[in-house]
């Protein structure tokens, strides 16, 4: 892929200072020539999901500019997730960080390795809430990201930061 497109990330964890984890995330993404952050949503403490037993979360969305294949990007967030030590040894279990490519402009994968638009996005309030502020009319499954989040029970998510206060550009 040469010309850019947009596309948004995932970003949450609960083990350690998240915050400080995603920042980084961000600003090694960032500083990949491929990648520029353009906007970052608020920060979120949100429920576990999935495995319920252990600590709430912080999730947030990120929009990117991109040259990179979606294949390319994954593997990028990939990569940044080993840089600040993820481990996978429960799926939905506690983690320092981790980066879900949600959406890719224009563009729909289903391989072995990656689907786009992300499989399970449009279940998880965690993501639509943040999603919403960055692309409220972004179009997924024939709808916009404000329409799902509309129908969407959003209890339990509080705002902690607005994203100037975690996520300075």
């Amino acid at each position: 892929m040469t010309a850019p497109r947009r596309a948004w990330l995932g970003l949450g964890g609960n083990v350690g200072d998240v915050a400080a984890a995603m920042v980084a995330a961000l600003e090694r993404l960032d500083a990949d020539p491929g990648i520029e952050v353009v906007a970052v949503s608020a920060l979120y403490r949100t429920p576990p999901w999935g495995v319920t037993d252990q600590p709430d979360f912080l999730n947030a969305c990120a929009e990117l500019r991109t040259t990179l294949a979606p294949e390319r990007l994954l593997a990028v967030c990939l990569d940044t997730e080993r840089a600040l030590k993820r481990v996978r040894d429960r799926r939905w279990g506690p983690r320092t960080i981790d980066l879900d490519v949600l959406v890719v402009e224009a563009v729909t994968v289903q391989t072995p390795t990656m689907t786009l638009p992300h499989p399970r996005m449009l279940d998880r309030p965690f993501v639509l809430l943040p999603l919403a502020e960055l692309a409220p009319d972004l179009l997924v499954g024939g709808r916009a990201v404000r329409q799902w989040l509309a129908e969407t029970d959003t209890g339990g998510i509080v705002r902690v930061a607005a994203a100037g206060e975690w996520w300075r550009h």
